[in-house]
C-alpha cells in the first residue's frame, strides 16, 4: 500500500516538475532550481483572466521593476512594495512592514520568465508567531490570446529548514494558504495595473514624479513618452 501511495505521489508530482525549463537555465541557476524543486514544501499554480493590455507594455514593466512598483503603489494594491536593483542585477523588495525578499531573473525569453526568489516574513506578518523564510522558483508564462493578455504562474517553495520542527508543524497549512492566496493576488493585479497603464498612462505621471525616484521617473518618460500634437 505504501509503495502504491509513493508511486501515485510521484505521478502527480512529475507534470509540475516538468514545467521548470531546467535545460534552458545556466548551470548555476539549474542547480539552484533543481534543489528547490526537490525539497519543495508547496507547489502552486494560478492563471489570470484575459486583460486588455499589450504584450509590449507588460514586457516593459517587467524589465523596469522600480517603475512597476511605483505604479503598483499608485493603484493602492497591498502591500505597497519598494524595489531596488543591486549591483549584481538582483532585485530587492521591501514592503516596510516586515516582508522582504530578493528576486533574480534566471531566464528571459519571449513569453517566459523564470525567477529565483528568496523571501522572509517577520514574526506575525503571515499571522504565525514566528518569522518565515523560504526560497522559491517562479515560472511565469504570458501571452496574448484571442481575448487579451493572459498569464500562467507556477511556483515551487522550499521553507527554511528551521520551520520544519515539531512546534511549527501545525502552522504549515496556514503558511501555505497565505502564500498561495498572496501569489494569486499579486499575479492578478500585475495584469490589472498593466491594463490601467495602457488605458491612461498619463494618470501615473504626477504621482510617480512626486515620489521623486529618478530611475522610476526616467523609465516612465521613456516607456510612455508624451505624444506630439
Amino acid at each position: 500500500m505504501r509503495a502504491l501511495l509513493i508511486l501515485a505521489f510521484a505521478a502527480l508530482a512529475r507534470p509540475a516538475s516538468a514545467q521548470v525549463p531546467f535545460e534552458q537555465l545556466d548551470s548555476g541557476a539549474r542547480a539552484e532550481a533543481q534543489a528547490i524543486v526537490r525539497r519543495a514544501d508547496f507547489v502552486f499554480q494560478t492563471k489570470t483572466e484575459p486583460r486588455r493590455v499589450r504584450l509590449a507594455t507588460m514586457d516593459q514593466l517587467f524589465d523596469h521593476p522600480r517603475l512597476a512598483a511605483a505604479m503598483w503603489r499608485f493603484c493602492r494594491f497591498v502591500p505597497g512594495f519598494y524595489v531596488f536593483q543591486d549591483p549584481d542585477g538582483t532585485w530587492s523588495m521591501d514592503d516596510t512592514r516586515g516582508l522582504r525578499g530578493t528576486m533574480r531573473l534566471a531566464l528571459k525569453k519571449p513569453g517566459l520568465r523564470v525567477y529565483i526568489v528568496e523571501g522572509r516574513a517577520e514574526r506575525g506578518r503571515l499571522k504565525v508567531p514566528f518569522a518565515v523564510g523560504a526560497r522559491m522558483i517562479s515560472v511565469y508564462r504570458y501571452w496574448e490570446g484571442p481575448k487579451g493578455f493572459e498569464t500562467q504562474l507556477q511556483t515551487w517553495t522550499a521553507l527554511d529548514s528551521a520551520l520544519l520542527g515539531f512546534v511549527s508543524k501545525p502552522f504549515h497549512g496556514l503558511i501555505r494558504h497565505r502564500q498561495d492566496e498572496f501569489i494569486e493576488y499579486i499575479n492578478r493585479n500585475i495584469a490589472l495595473f498593466g491594463e490601467f497603464a495602457d488605458m491612461d498612462p498619463r494618470e501615473f505621471e504626477g504621482p510617480i514624479k512626486r515620489e521623486g525616484d529618478p530611475i522610476a521617473t526616467r523609465d516612465y518618460e521613456r516607456i510612455f513618452p508624451r505624444k506630439a500634437h
